[in-house]
């Protein structure tokens, strides 16, 4: 039995995760935006071993959730499954970033930072990734003018980068990237071609599965299968280059996180 947090699992994929993972006998915590978003949960926070309550959006509350997750225990794997599409212009987070990039990158990078190291971290992207850019060129879009896909694309490409990053800097945590595809989730929207139930198994199975597949080397997955990923994403300069911007938007550096 693992003990497996889930960011954004008040609906769509993370609480379809949620409620697979429970139904197996996991314990999972759940994570809202909001005191709103939390009462929503409803019988699924009772089966829960808690809740964590905190915007994304916003660093302190990030590190928040963070503290509210380790007092509840270490966990074995966290899910990063929360995460915003497209803003049709840049919306400042209160420490003044774009909201794309604090909520898909900067996010999970806090809060990979200051929990508990668990076993498995595992993050949601995207197939646009492979159109993000990789020069680090105002990656905070403060100097750019705003182009909403391009900017998501970006933040996917550095989360994914993340995984394949700290899979080399934490040696024995194993992480991963995952590709849901375009599911009907309140993000996909109705129309989305993707299988609901094949978005979110994924995630589940790299989360407890002993398969030396979700216990090796990081990798880029969709739906099982590994893909190749941005290239950038197996570059170590790039990763290390990434990283350092990270740092310096946060005020973490995350190799330097000691093991808890």
């Amino acid at each position: 039995m693992a003990r497996i947090f889930i960011t954004g699992s008040t609906d769509g994929l993370g609480r379809a995760a949620a409620e697979t993972l429970l139904d197996a006998g996991h314990q999972v915590v759940l994570h809202a935006r909001n005191e709103e978003r939390a009462a929503s949960l409803e019988a699924l926070a009772e089966r829960a071993s808690g809740v964590a309550v905190g915007d994304l959006s916003a660093a302190d509350q990030t590190r928040a959730v963070a503290e509210q997750v380790d007092k509840l225990g270490p966990m074995d794997v966290v899910i990063h499954n929360a995460g915003i599409y497209l803003d049709r212009q840049r919306v400042a987070t209160p420490e003044g970033h774009s909201r794309v990039l604090a909520v898909n990158a900067l996010a999970p990078y806090l809060l990979t930072a200051e929990m508990h190291r668990p076993q498995r971290l595992i993050y949601l992207t995207s197939g646009m990734h492979l159109s993000g850019d990789s020069s680090l060129r105002d990656i905070d879009w403060t100097a750019r003018r705003w182009n909403a896909m391009q900017a998501y694309s970006d933040s996917k490409l550095y989360v994914t980068t993340l995984a394949f990053a700290l899979a080399r800097h934490w040696p024995g945590v194993h992480a991963h990237a995952v590709d849901p595809g375009w599911v009907p989730t309140r993000m996909g929207g109705p129309g989305a071609s993707d299988d609901l139930e094949l978005g979110h198994e994924t995630q589940e199975w790299l989360a407890v599965s002993d398969d030396p597949d979700a216990t090796g080397d990081p990798g880029y997955w969709y739906h099982h299968r590994r893909r190749p990923p941005h290239e950038a994403c197996r570059d170590e300069e790039f990763q290390d280059a990434l990283l350092d911007e990270l740092t310096h938007l946060t005020g973490t550096d995350v190799r330097a996180a000691r093991t808890r």
